[in-house]
């Protein structure tokens, strides 16, 4: 199955360039659908350019705090330089939608 995500620039940056390997999103009804193998299509929203990559694993958690903690700053999309912090999360999503689907690390590949 194809799926079709959104990301901002650094994000997209990121992944184009091979660092971050991990996607983090809310484990709604629309990510429930998303299983290893299946293929996803990401669109720059300010350039519209689109890379695909396919997922190699997936990992359900409680809060973006456990995912944090189990994942290397550099694969999740954060910079050297950068301190990681969960609660950075909260600009995409609520504490209660968080706690109401729970979150999803998608391993990528570059495709």
């Amino acid at each position: 199955m194809k799926h079709k995500m959104n990301l901002v620039s650094s994000a997209f940056k990121s992944i184009n360039s091979g660092e971050k390997t991990v996607e983090m999103r809310l484990n709604d009804e629309k990510r429930a659908e998303i299983a290893v193998g299946d293929e996803i299509e990401f669109e720059n929203i300010d350039t519209h350019q689109k890379l695909n990559c396919t997922v190699i694993k997936l990992t359900r958690y409680k809060d973006f705090f456990e995912l944090y903690s189990n994942f290397n700053k550099i694969k999740i999309g954060y910079k050297e330089n950068e301190a990681a912090n969960a609660e950075d999360m909260y600009a995409y999503y609520s504490k209660e939608q968080i706690e109401k689907y729970g979150v999803l690390a998608i391993e990528i590949k570059l495709i």
